[in-house]
Order: C-alpha cells, then structure tokens, then sequence
C-alpha cells in the first residue's frame, strides 16, 4: 500500500498510507492528511489512486503543489519521487517497512485492556533503600528548613512581645 512520508523538517517522519481511492491533503483537520504548515492550503489537493498509479490533483491551492520541482495541477507521482505542497515535501513509498522475513515490523509495545494493577506494578521493580552517602541522590537534610521555622517563630514572638508592650504602656 503507497504512503507518503513528509521529509521537511519539523514534520520528519511523519507518514500516511494511501488506502482510499480518494485523499485529501491540507492544514484543516478535515483532511485525511493534515499538514499544519503556514505554506500548506486549508484543502491543498487530492491523492487518487487509479489503478497502480497515484495521481496528485492540485485544488487550487496559494502556494501550489509540484511533483520534483515542476508545478502541478494534476499529475502522476511515480514510486520514490516528491511532492511538495507549497514548502513541505514529501517522497511516495511504495509501503510501510518491511523485516527480512518480509513480514511487517512491529513495535514492542503491548495493549493492556485492562490497564495495569497496582501489584502488577511493584513485581517488576526493585525498592532501592540506601544511597551512599557521596550519591546526589542521598536523602537532603531538613536542618536549615527548622532553622528557619525556629527563627519565624521567635521573630513573631517577639512582634507579639513588642505589641503587647505598645498596648499595655498607652493604658
């Protein structure tokens, strides 16, 4: 199945299989393939597939489409050529990567429908109880943070003292 990878910076990588005969590319959401670039058009153009061919159909987009550098308003794509919609390229892949088996590769990410337990969680992991004493991690100590709670404290008596004595000395 025929996918386009966008190859301009900020969008590397990303990719969209051609499985409609009909796609639609643009900055609106309401593409089937969204580019949210400034030089893009809110509807830029359509893919179709007819066939083994990929046509690329220009929508009169602002900034127009081009197939390797020639403007476009409808044109076929071969395989491992780009295409450009105003400043963002992309090349068409004739499918998604395949193994040495030739069979598709996956990633190792597993679906939990269940999400995951609490116990299932503390099986898997290691408590590290003690840090060295020269580590970063080494527990901070709390020192200095009653330092400060015991000098409030005694500044605040103080004010009270000091307010008592204003009050009581004008009687």
């Amino acid at each position: 199945m025929p996918r386009l990878v966008l190859l301009t910076e900020g969008f590397t990588g990303r990719s969209f299989e051609l499985k409609a005969e009909r796609s639609t590319v643009g900055r609106l959401e309401d593409n089937n393939f969204q580019i949210p670039a400034p030089s893009v058009s809110s509807h830029h153009c359509e893919i179709l597939l007819r066939g083994n061919d990929v046509v690329v159909k220009d929508l009169d987009s602002t900034n127009g489409t081009f197939i390797n550098g020639e403007q476009v308003t409808e044109a076929t794509l071969p395989v491992g050529q780009t295409v450009r919609f105003g400043s963002v390229e992309a090349r068409l892949e004739a499918s998604a990567p395949t193994g040495a088996s030739g069979k598709k590769v996956l990633d190792k990410t597993a679906v939990l429908p269940q999400g995951v337990k609490m116990n299932e969680l503390e099986q898997g992991t290691q408590k590290i109880t003690t840090f060295d004493k020269n580590s970063p991690f080494k527990k901070k100590s709390n020192t200095l943070k009653w330092v400060f709670i015991g000098i409030g404290v005694l500044l605040a008596l103080v004010i009270i003292g000091v307010l008592v004595f204003v009050v009581m000395g004008d009687k």
